[in-house]
């Protein structure tokens, strides 16, 4: 894994669950699509990644949820949150 400037660990992660939930959630997902993909994205993810997932979910679910909705890219959605520099 290269790391690639203004992108810590946090970041991949941040991304990687993204990536990961935007894939479940579809082409242009709509709420209960969203909330669905959320879930099961934790899930999908495995024990250390999924704890994370929950964490990351409970508490930026309107942000991840409206992102997805927007079709915005991971990284930024990341950024936005606080785990990516811009």
């Amino acid at each position: 894994d290269v790391m690639v400037p203004g992108r810590g660990k946090k970041c991949s992660l941040c991304t990687k669950i993204l990536e990961q939930i935007k894939a479940m959630a579809g082409e242009d997902p709509d709420e209960a699509a969203v909330d669905a993909a959320l879930g099961k994205a934790c899930r999908a993810l495995g024990k250390r990644l999924g704890r994370l997932c929950k964490q990351l979910v409970r508490k930026y679910r309107d942000q991840i949820s409206e992102a997805l909705q927007n079709d915005d890219q991971p990284q930024d959605t990341c950024t936005a949150i606080g785990f990516c520099k811009a």
